[in-house]
């Protein structure tokens, strides 16, 4: 009796063990997902949590018939996203803010963050037009003016703000704060007038995931958040900052925040120039570069493979790459023109 008894009990753990399992494997299966949107050569980003929480950064251009606005829905779609939490605006130049007005037609959109308030020397009367807008359609909605230190409340993330209005964090992140021997070697940046300079940049973690966005910010405002100490640490996934263009992403910073992964977001003739792609693919530890187009600024070479470019040499099929992350730190990157993808382990 005695043994069948213990048979029964093993029998019984067995089972109970098989009808853990599933919750197991579905806790596993919760991810953090990141579209990078072919907006040509602008911005746009949409992030959503294992929570359905959604964040999506820049809203690409303004145009006649909503292209970019069309994208970013169909990015919302695939998804599952019917309502934008929040509509974060890095900085306002018409590649990154002009789309709101289109996309505020097409999706409810909970609040919007920017840092206030249009701040450009000599600004252009078109940057003036789209301001306009872009201000009455966010006086319809709510609106937080970003300061670097806060914390977006995205349901499942953490969302923190590194830089905004030209201002930067000035304690180190957590695990942070190490001396960059990369800042010796680096002249001194001259002061951007422009908007680029005013960029809101944020860092979104997800358990030991970790992705940064830093808008146009310019060389000046880069530096400051890494030398002559690195406030921010590493990242896993590193959006090259102002489309790829110099002198933005100097080595000081690039090779400080040690990004396992980049993703170019310039168009064929816009971004992307060479002496940038080089920093970013001789960065230490990188694993990985993948570009929205194929960028022949300063040279066809270095760009990544073509298996890699979700729009190649001379074509524009608004195509994306999409990230899926994991708490662990694992993620995959998908070019959605071919279904390519690589998954790269903690």
């Amino acid at each position: 009796m005695r043994g069948r008894n213990r048979v029964w009990l093993v029998g019984a753990a067995a089972m109970v063990s098989l009808l853990a399992l599933p919750v197991v494997w579905g806790k596993a299966s919760k991810a953090l997902r990141i579209y990078s949107i072919d907006v040509e050569g602008g911005q746009s980003t949409l992030i959503v949590s294992p929570e359905g929480g959604s964040l999506l950064i820049d809203t690409g251009w303004a145009d006649e018939n909503g292209r970019d606005a069309n994208r970013i829905m169909a990015a919302a779609k695939s998804a599952g996203v019917t309502k934008l939490d929040y509509v974060l605006i890095t900085h306002f130049h018409g590649d990154h803010f002009g789309g709101v007005p289109q996309l505020a037609e097409r999706i409810p959109i909970g609040t919007f963050i920017d840092h206030g308030t249009l701040q450009e020397d000599g600004r252009s009367e078109d940057t003036d037009e789209e301001f306009v807008p872009y201000e009455k359609v966010r006086a319809s909605h709510k609106h937080i003016v970003a300061k670097p230190g806060d914390s977006i409340p995205v349901a499942g993330l953490e969302v923190r703000v590194l830089t905004a209005a030209t201002a930067h964090i000035t304690s180190a992140l957590p695990g942070a704060g190490q001396a960059n021997p990369y800042c010796a070697a680096e002249t001194e940046a001259p002061l951007d007038p422009s908007e680029n300079q005013q960029s809101v940049g944020v860092l979104v973690t997800y358990g030991q995931f970790r992705f940064i966005d830093l808008g146009d910010l310019s060389k000046k405002r880069e530096l400051a958040l890494v030398c002559p100490n690195n406030l921010v640490g590493t990242v896993d996934l590193y959006l090259i900052t102002h489309h790829g263009s110099d002198p933005s992403n100097p080595k000081a910073i690039v090779y400080a925040l040690h990004p396992r992964v980049a993703i170019l977001n310039a168009s064929e003739k816009k971004g992307g120039d060479a002496s940038v792609r080089r920093i970013v693919l001789d960065s230490p530890g990188l694993e990985g570069l993948w570009q929205l187009h194929y960028t022949a600024r300063g040279g066809a070479e270095p760009n990544a493979d073509e298996s890699m470019i979700a729009n190649p040499k001379g074509q524009d099929l608004g195509k994306d790459i999409e990230v899926t992350a994991m708490e662990n730190g694992t993620f995959t990157v998908t070019n959605s023109r071919n279904g390519v993808s690589k998954t790269y382990k903690k």
